[in-house]
């Protein structure tokens, strides 16, 4: 014997795999009774394997095999389906595909992008393989314009997070900037009021309106803050009530008549606490974390290249990580240098930080 040769053989298999459960049913002392679970494996509620339906719906959205079509190769392989069971399988029971695809088309409809793009992208595949392939199909269905190319790949790429995970009831508190009116967004009570706190008071009688209206804002705040302590559903229609009183009330000062208006519009994203108290009411936090890049970024001017604006951002955010979860971070540097693997993951440790207490409230501002 002189050794081995290899040879390769590829081949395909595709064959129906019917497995009956016998379920064992027991009958209780109270006359209820009690049926055994089926395998993990087995969809709730399905009387198809999870191929099976993968395979249907790779054939029918992906491969344009119509459903005609499709039912019969399906019985010629052996697979007992009605045209009925077919029809549902392509159609129920698909929520989560949904949600991948309406976090996008959401963004594209709060971004005013014109109805027939929205239309094509509806229609376009749900994947690809790279950014080329995205590109070079945006250019074939004559998507070229730079701001509809723009919206329509920030729109992608927002789905794409829900399909891997990031839920679509993800919570975005921010300063009220447009580009960060995502998922349920959150607006910062302290940049709500900025404007009315920069603006150059014509008199005396201006001014004293202006910081009036404050000191609703912040009376306001601070009963929202309490809120957020100890959350009362009794409490949400008055404190809703407030807020109308205090952004509808007209001054005959044009200037912050439009002031009010604009605070008015982002009720929805103001109020956010009274739905989910877990949200802090301002972004101070966010605005200390990102302070660090801002300082770089004025006595360097930016880095030099894309490798090394990367290890900026990672070694920036790892640092912050550690000191947020009190973890010494030569010592985590160390640990990941060294493969000693002593330190656990900092995901791991997240998870676990907010699964054992309640992530710390904001500081105050002003009351």
């Amino acid at each position: 014997m002189k050794g081995y040769e290899a040879y390769l053989v590829q081949d395909l298999v595709i064959e129906s795999q019917n497995t009956l459960y016998r379920r064992a049913r027991y009958e209780l002392l109270d006359g209820r009774s009690l049926l055994a679970r089926l395998p993990a494996d087995v969809l709730p509620g399905k009387h198809f394997g999870a191929t099976l339906i993968g395979y249907i719906l790779h054939q029918y959205y992906n491969a344009g095999v119509t459903q005609g079509l499709l039912l019969q190769s399906l019985r010629d392989h052996g697979v007992d389906i009605s045209e009925g069971q077919l029809s549902l399988l392509l159609t129920e029971g698909h929520e989560a595909f949904h949600q991948e695809k309406d976090a996008a088309v959401a963004y594209w409809e709060r971004q005013e992008l014109a109805a027939a793009t929205i239309e094509k992208l509806r229609r376009g595949p749900q994947s690809f393989a790279d950014e080329a392939a995205w590109q070079a199909w945006l250019l074939a269905v004559g998507i070229t314009d730079k701001r509809q190319v723009r919206i329509a790949t920030e729109g992608a790429l927002l789905g794409g997070l829900v399909e891997r995970g990031v839920s679509a009831k993800l919570s975005v508190l921010s300063d009220g900037a447009p580009q960060f009116d995502l998922f349920e967004h959150a607006s910062c009570w302290v940049h709500a009021e900025r404007p009315l706190l920069r603006m150059v008071p014509y008199h005396d009688a201006h001014r004293a309106l202006i910081e009036q209206i404050r000191e609703q804002i912040w009376a306001l705040y601070k009963d929202l803050k309490a809120y957020r302590q100890q959350p009362d559903p009794a409490q949400k229609p008055l404190l809703e009530a407030r807020f109308d009183a205090l952004w509808n009330q007209k001054t005959d000062y044009p200037s912050i008549n439009a002031v009010l208006k604009v605070i008015r519009d982002h009720k929805a994203d103001l109020l956010r606490v009274l739905e989910r108290p877990e949200v802090p009411l301002h972004n101070n936090a966010a605005e200390s974390d990102i302070r660090e890049y801002v300082k770089k970024r004025k006595i360097s001017g930016g880095t030099r290249s894309v490798a090394g604006r990367q290890c900026r951002d990672t070694f920036t955010s790892l640092k912050k990580t550690c000191r947020k979860l009190g973890v010494n971070f030569w010592n985590y540097l160390q640990d990941r240098l060294r493969r000693l693997g002593n330190m656990p993951r900092l995901a791991d440790l997240i998870r676990e930080r907010a699964t054992t207490q309640r992530v710390p409230l904001g500081q105050a501002v002003p009351t």
